[in-house]
C-alpha cells in the first residue's frame, strides 16, 4: 500500500470502531442513565450533548500539543475503551466506558482533521464497512460478541486501526500538515502579525472552508447513514413488509430472510462517493437524490423504506464526493485551516447528537420528528451544492479501482447471508391446548443495558411456547444500535414471525408462532394524548382445522392517566376480529387489575387469564410490584399454568399461561 493512502485506511478503521462505541452510548443513555417513562428526556438530552459540547475544546488542544501524538493518544485510548466494553459488565461501568471512548474518538477526530484536509474516502470507505460488517452478523454488533471468534475479530479490528493510525504519522503519509508543537509567541509584534499574514495568505477563507467543508459533514453522514442510507435493520424491516399475502404484508415471515439489496445499495454508495461525476450533473442530482429518500423515510409509510434505503444511501455518496476538494494551493497549509477542520468535525458531530435527540425525544415530547432527517439531509445536501466547481478525484493511482472492486466483493457476500427457512405447516390433528407467551423485551437490552439477545430468547423458550406476543419491539433505530431485534429473536426462536408498526415502521409488536398465520390485520390506536404511538395487531392461527384468534398489543396512557381509551379500543377491534373464534389477547397493557382500563376488557367479555394467580406482578423485573402485562381469552378457553418467569433480560417479566381449546 502507497504511504499517502495510509490515512485513508487509518480514518477508515477509526470510523468503525467510533460507529462501535457509538452502538454501545446510544442505548447506554436510555437503559443505564435514565429509565424510559421515568426520566425527563430533557435531562437525558442534556447529558448526551454535554460530552458533544465538552469536544469543543479538542481543536484547542490539538493546537497546543500537536496533532500527531494528540491522535495517537486518543486512538489508543478509543481502541482499549473498544475492547472494554466486549468485557464490561453492563450497568454504571458500561456507560463510563462508552462516554470515555466517545470522548476519544471526537478528539481523535479533531487530530485527524488537522493532519487530513480530504477525508470523503476513508469516511465512505469507514462508514460502508461497518454496514457490511453489521449486515453479516445479521445487524447484530461485534462488540457485544464475547467467545473466541468475537474477541478474535476485535482485536484485530483494534490492532489494525492502531496501526495504521501509527503508520500515517510518517512523513511519506500526511495528506497537509500537522499542526506544529506549541512555541512562545513572537516576543515582537511586528513579527506576530507578519505570522498572522502568512496563516491568512496560505489558507484564507475560501480556502479553509473548501478544507472543512467535508469535515463539517462526517457527524450529519453518520447520523443519516445509521438513520437510513446504510443501516441493514431498515432493509430488513422493509423486506418483512414485501413478502406475505396482499391484505397483510410481511405475513408469517419466516426468521433468517436476507435480499442482496443492501450489498448493493452500499455498493452503489461507495461508487458515488469515490468516483468523479460531471460537476453540472452531480450538484443537482446528488442531492436532489438524498432527499428524496429523507422524504420517503419521514412519511412513515412502511411500503416505501425499500426506495428510501437505496435513494439515501447513492444520494449520501454522491453528496459527499462533491464536498471533497484538494486543496485550492500547493502551500502548505498554515494552522487557520487545520483548526478550522479541527471545528469543522467537532461541530458536525455536535449536530449528529443534536439530530439523534431530537428524533427520539419526540416519542417522549410528542412533537413530529420527521423533519429530523429530511433536515441533516438538507445540510449534507447545500454542502453539496455550494461545493467546488470541479471536485478532484477522491482515489488516484491504482486506488481508482477499489469502488468496483468492493462492489463486486459486497454482492458476493450477500450470498453468504442467511436465506429464508421454512414457513411452519399445520398440524396433522388440532392440539388440545395452546401455550402462548407475552413479553416486553424492551429492544433486546436487559437490565445491565447490555444488548442479550440469547438471554431473552433462553427466557422465551423456557416457557416453552406455542405463541409468543412481543412488546418494543426494534427493527432499526439508531438510538437503540440499529438492530433488527425481531429478526434475531425469530432466528433463535426458530419461529415465523408477523410484524405492526406503532410509533413509526420500525417500532412495534409482533406475534411469533408455530402455527401458520392464516391472515391479519392491524389498527394504529388513538394517541388520546399519549406522546408514542400504539396498534393492534390481530392474526388468525391454522391449528390443523380450526383456527384461534391472537391480539397482540401494547397500550400507551397519556401523561398522569390510564390507557383506558385504547384499552376500549382494543377490545371492540379484538372481538370483531375474532368474529366468534376462540381468542387470546395480550401484552403490555399498563393498566393493573381494578383499573378502568382492565375493566374494559371483562366488560367486552374477556377473561383474565392470569386470575389463578394473582397477585402476577411483571414490572419493574428486578423487583416486580406492578402487574401490568396480561392475557386475556375468550370464555369458551380455559387457562391453566399461569407463569411469570424471573429473568432481568429486560425490565418486565414474560407471562405465559397454557390455553385450553374448546
Amino acid at each position: 500500500m502507497r504511504h499517502r493512502h495510509l490515512p485513508t485506511v487509518a480514518l477508515a478503521l477509526g470510523v468503525v470502531v467510533l460507529l462501535d462505541v457509538l452502538r454501545v452510548w446510544l442505548p447506554s443513555i436510555i437503559t443505564i442513565f435514565g429509565r424510559a417513562a421515568e426520566t425527563p428526556a430533557e435531562l437525558l438530552g442534556a447529558f448526551a450533548l454535554s460530552w458533544f459540547l465538552l469536544a469543543l475544546a479538542a481543536p484547542a488542544l490539538v493546537r497546543r500539543l500537536g496533532a500527531g501524538p494528540v491522535g495517537l493518544v486518543a486512538a489508543g485510548l478509543l481502541a482499549a475503551v473498544r475492547l472494554a466494553l466486549t468485557a464490561a459488565p453492563g450497568g454504571r461501568p458500561q456507560l463510563w466506558l462508552a462516554c470515555a471512548g466517545l470522548l476519544a474518538g471526537l478528539v481523535w477526530l479533531a487530530a485527524t482533521a488537522a493532519r487530513v484536509d480530504r477525508p470523503v474516502a476513508g469516511l465512505a470507505l469507514g462508514l460502508a464497512g461497518a454496514a457490511v460488517g453489521h449486515a453479516l452478523l445479521a445487524t447484530e454488533d461485534l462488540v457485544w460478541r464475547g467467545g473466541v471468534p468475537g474477541w478474535a475479530l476485535s482485536v484485530l479490528l483494534v490492532l489494525a486501526f492502531l496501526a495504521a493510525s501509527a503508520a500515517s504519522r510518517s512523513p511519506e503519509a500526511r495528506q497537509g500538515t500537522p499542526a506544529p508543537t506549541p512555541q512562545d509567541p513572537p516576543a515582537d509584534p511586528a513579527l506576530r502579525t507578519a505570522d498572522e499574514a502568512a496563516d491568512a495568505a496560505t489558507d484564507g477563507p475560501v480556502a479553509g472552508w473548501t478544507g472543512a467543508r467535508a469535515w463539517l459533514l462526517v457527524g450529519p453522514a453518520l447520523f443519516v447513514a445509521g438513520q437510513l442510507a446504510l443501516a441493514p435493520a431498515l432493509w430488513s424491516a422493509s423486506y418483512s413488509y414485501r413478502a406475505g399475502s396482499a391484505d397483510f404484508p410481511g405475513l408469517g415471515l419466516p426468521p433468517g430472510t436476507a435480499s442482496i439489496l443492501p450489498a448493493c445499495a452500499v455498493g452503489l454508495f461507495l461508487l458515488a462517493a469515490l468516483t468523479r461525476t460531471p460537476a453540472r450533473l452531480g450538484r443537482v442530482l446528488w442531492p436532489a437524490i438524498l432527499l428524496a429518500g429523507a422524504a420517503l423515510f419521514a412519511a412513515d409509510r412502511p411500503a416505501w423504506l425499500g426506495w428510501a434505503y437505496l435513494l439515501a444511501a447513492v444520494g449520501l455518496g454522491g453528496c459527499l464526493a462533491r464536498t471533497d476538494a484538494a486543496p485550492a494551493s500547493a502551500v502548505v497549509p498554515g494552522r487557520g485551516a487545520a483548526a478550522r477542520r479541527g471545528y469543522a468535525v467537532v461541530g458536525g458531530m455536535l449536530v449528529f447528537a443534536v439530530a439523534s435527540v431530537a428524533y427520539y425525544a419526540a416519542y417522549d415530547l410528542g412533537y413530529p420528528n420527521g423533519w429530523v432527517p429530511v433536515g441533516t439531509a438538507a445540510l449534507i445536501a447545500g454542502c453539496a451544492l455550494t461545493g467546488p466547481a470541479q471536485a478532484a478525484p477522491v482515489l488516484t493511482g491504482y486506488a481508482r479501482s477499489l469502488p468496483a472492486l468492493l462492489s463486486a466483493v459486497l454482492v458476493l457476500l450477500a450470498g453468504v447471508l442467511p436465506g429464508p427457512a421454512r414457513r411452519s405447516a399445520p398440524p396433522a390433528t388440532p392440539p388440545a391446548a395452546v401455550r402462548v407467551a407475552a413479553y416486553n423485551i424492551r429492544m433486546g437490552f436487559g437490565l445491565d443495558g447490555r444488548l442479550d439477545l440469547d438471554a431473552v430468547a433462553r427466557v422465551v423458550r423456557g416457557a416453552r411456547p406455542d405463541v409468543v406476543l412481543l412488546s418494543e419491539v426494534d427493527r432499526g433505530w439508531l438510538l437503540n444500535g440499529g438492530h433488527d431485534t425481531l429478526a434475531l429473536l425469530a432466528r433463535r426462536l426458530r419461529m415465523p414471525y408477523v410484524f405492526a408498526p406503532a410509533a413509526d415502521p420500525v417500532w412495534g409488536d409482533a406475534v411469533l408462532s408455530r402455527y401458520p398465520v392464516r391472515s391479519g390485520r392491524s389498527r394504529p390506536l388513538a394517541a388520546h394524548g399519549a406522546p408514542t404511538g400504539a396498534q393492534a395487531l390481530g392474526v388468525t392461527l391454522d391449528l390443523g382445522g380450526r383456527e384461534l384468534a391472537v391480539v397482540a398489543t401494547h397500550l400507551q396512557p397519556p401523561p398522569g392517566r390510564g390507557p383506558v381509551a385504547q384499552a376500549r379500543e382494543v377490545a371492540a377491534f379484538a372481538v370483531r376480529y375474532a368474529a366468534g373464534r376462540p381468542l387470546v389477547l395480550a401484552g403490555d397493557l399498563n393498566t393493573e387489575p381494578g383499573e378502568p382500563a382492565f375493566a374494559a376488557f371483562t366488560t367486552a367479555g374477556l377473561v383474565d387469564a392470569l386470575a389463578a394467580a394473582r397477585p402476577l406482578p411483571t414490572s419493574p423485573a428486578d423487583d416486580p410490584r406492578q402487574q401490568i402485562d396480561h392475557v386475556f381469552v375468550s370464555p369458551d378457553l380455559t387457562a391453566a399454568d399461569p407463569r411469570a418467569p424471573r429473568s432481568t433480560a429486560s425490565d418486565h417479566l414474560p407471562v405465559a399461561v397454557t390455553v385450553g381449546l374448546p
